[in-house]
């Protein structure tokens, strides 16, 4: 994690998340209790970002990316953190409560921009070409690229969205789909 002028703040949903991140990084962290994130929270991580590092941290399942949503589409300049699904996973439940406090360090080592801060040129079509959509081993590929990048499984649209927010290049993608092999 970088830091701004102060200590990052890391978004969570759930109290038991919050916990676990207290107890292995000093930092503020948000709550949002749910996907429907208040208004409240919303302008407390406007008025937050002009000074600290916000980073979105939430479960790797849809209610967690709604929350991602949201925010990104009303913070600017936030990051995401993304933990594997298979690495979120303890008795049925998914979650970053759930989770080994490596699985959260590393996932917090590999932050992503906001997904609207593109740097990066990737197209439909290169996605396509490369088989990480339309063909039949596509997701499965798909999954193992948004391992490499830390970028969470998502459908293709999100997927080129976050890989560009990364900067990521064709040459990138070709590399780490040709060293699968």
């Amino acid at each position: 994690m970088n830091m701004k002028n102060k200590s990052p703040i890391i978004v969570v949903e759930g109290k038991t998340d919050a916990a676990i991140i207290s107890s292995l990084y000093k930092c503020d962290v948000v709550i949002t209790n749910g996907s429907a994130v208040s208004r409240e929270t919303i302008d407390y991580l406007k008025r937050a970002s002009l000074s600290h590092e916000i980073i979105v941290f939430t479960d790797p399942d849809s209610p967690g990316e709604r929350i991602r949503s949201i925010i990104d589409q009303n913070v600017d300049n936030v990051k995401h953190a993304f933990i594997e699904k298979k690495k979120a996973i303890k008795k049925h439940k998914v979650g970053v409560a759930e989770a080994s406090p490596q699985a959260i360090v590393e996932a917090l080592e590999h932050l992503i921009p906001n997904y609207t801060s593109s740097n990066g040129s990737l197209s439909l079509t290169d996605v396509e070409k490369l088989g990480l959509s339309g063909s039949d081993n596509a997701v499965d590929l798909r999954n193992f690229v948004a391992d490499y990048f830390h970028i969470g499984h998502v459908n293709c649209k999100t997927f080129l969205k976050r890989l560009n927010a990364l900067g990521v290049t064709k040459d990138d993608l070709e590399k780490v789909i040709n060293g699968r092999e």
